[in-house]
């Protein structure tokens, strides 16, 4: 994140959904986004980049130290607590479907995982993200005329995974009674 109206990164986003869940500290963050962790199954993120995705934030103005949490080992830990710019961006995030088909994989299943963890239904996304797919898909069946062989080869590629999306949303959906 290098500035505060760039959008923030998906390590970024995974920290402010987990501290929309509540105030804690780096390292239950660290421990959360590890690969075995109940976020890092969707989005792992190194403990280095947890404390510098930590730093960006509170320099953007989206995350900020809440007081001290003295435990039973080891120095007192610096709670964070997410600050109203913080809430806005990662709600307003959390909402929007996927625009690109090469982020269905890491950011749909992020934001599918951080709305079933927050009780928000998840049709509405789900819906949201079926009429963009849909649109992709009818582009690019379009797409597949005469052009350069590699350009054929790549659109198609890109078709299939579009359908593939699609079809795994319409199958969520469907699993939601929603479809």
């Amino acid at each position: 994140m290098e500035s505060a109206s760039e959008e923030p990164s998906l390590d970024a986003l995974a920290t402010l959904g987990l501290l929309a869940e509540r105030d804690t500290h780096g390292w239950t963050l660290v421990r959360a986004m590890a690969p075995q962790g109940e976020i890092g199954r969707v989005w792992s993120v190194r403990r280095a980049v947890v404390y510098r995705t930590i730093r960006l934030m509170i320099d953007a103005g989206l995350v900020e130290p809440a007081g001290i949490e003295h435990g039973a080992r080891g120095a007192p830990r610096t709670l964070l607590h997410l600050t109203p710019a913080g809430r806005r961006t990662f709600e307003r995030w959390l909402a929007e479907p996927v625009e690109h088909v090469r982020d269905l994989r890491s950011a749909l299943l992020l934001k599918l995982l951080f709305a079933q963890r927050a009780g928000l239904a998840c049709a509405p996304l789900l819906r949201a993200q079926q009429a963009i797919l849909a649109e992709t898909v009818e582009a690019l069946d379009t797409q597949l005329n005469d052009q350069d062989p590699i350009d054929l080869t790549l659109r198609a590629f890109r078709l299939w995974t579009a359908r593939a999306g699609l079809l795994f949303v319409e199958g969520e959906l469907a699993r939601l009674g929603d479809g």
